[in-house]
């Protein structure tokens, strides 16, 4: 078997395993800590981007196209462009939705801006550590490594969204705070909840991979996981907005929105048709 493919299954293998193992760990060992807290959520948060540093390592993929540098002299429009490009198009998503009637906004004016903006602060210094792993799995191995193997563009970010979705699985299922994921499924089950992240994942992976193509860099999706994360995440968590019925779930202006996910997506295959132009004229 080439190489390249049979370290792309390998990492594969660690990602939809590794949140399985760790909860196996975690049952084996007794373990009375809460489960984000726990050995086995170590191991889940760490094992994709673990196997693709040792691969890099020592199985002969090597460290040229890892990301791991900057390249911001070259790239900075690429960096800028992860900073904007989600409260863009979550505001555009939280106007239409407002004016649908699918959201409720009111919990801005109960709580305040000021303590939104604390709580994003916060996301933002919390989610560091758990975003540089994912970058580092997603965007720092599995894309470029798929590039290397001369799989399709599309068919690439196909591929990490799927195994980005496969990765969350155990997250949802047993890792994540009951009262924190109760906040997702007011309006739906959590298996619907998943099928529709599984609808999402693909056109957010294609923003996330052309971003790290274009950039060289799998830094640009560590500062787009960042913004998503840390300006999504307080929205329903902390009641500044309400989902009302389906709607409310179609026009969410999180990263679960089903318009929001494909606005993202209508950006990365911008990115991706600039990208194949830049290819052609050089």
């Amino acid at each position: 078997m080439n190489k390249t493919i049979r370290n792309i299954i390998i990492v594969a293998l660690f990602t939809i395993g590794g949140g399985w193992l760790g909860i196996w760990l975690n049952q084996v060992t007794g373990n009375t800590q809460p489960p984000m807290q726990s050995l086995g959520a170590l191991l889940w948060l760490v094992s994709p981007a673990l196997a693709g540093i040792l691969l890099r390592a020592f199985g002969g993929d090597g460290w040229k196209d890892s990301g791991f540098g900057l390249h911001l002299n070259s790239g900075w429009k690429w960096y800028l462009l992860a900073i904007l490009v989600y409260p863009l198009v979550a505001l555009l998503t939280l106007g239409l939705a407002a004016t649908l009637k699918a959201v409720d906004t009111s919990g801005f004016a109960v709580h305040g801006l000021a303590v939104y903006a604390s709580a994003v602060g916060l996301l933002l210094i919390g989610s560091l550590i758990k975003n540089i792993f994912e970058e580092f799995a997603w965007r720092g191995y599995l894309t470029p490594r798929l590039e290397a193997a001369n799989v399709h563009p599309i068919l690439n970010h196909l591929i990490v969204g799927i195994l980005w979705w496969s990765w969350h699985l155990p997250y949802y299922y047993y890792f994540l705070d009951r009262t924190q994921l109760s906040t997702y499924l007011t309006n739906t089950s959590l298996t619907a909840f998943l099928l529709i992240g599984f609808i999402d994942m693909f056109p957010t992976a294609i923003l996330f991979g052309e971003l790290r193509l274009l950039s060289k860099s799998a830094w640009t999706g560590f500062i787009l996981h960042e913004i998503i994360n840390a300006l999504s995440m307080p929205l329903l968590l902390y009641g500044f907005i309400t989902l009302n019925g389906t709607m409310g779930t179609i026009f969410s202006p999180t990263n679960d929105g089903i318009i929001t996910s494909i606005l993202l997506g209508v950006a990365g295959l911008l990115l991706y048709q600039y990208r194949m132009k830049k290819r052609k004229s050089s």
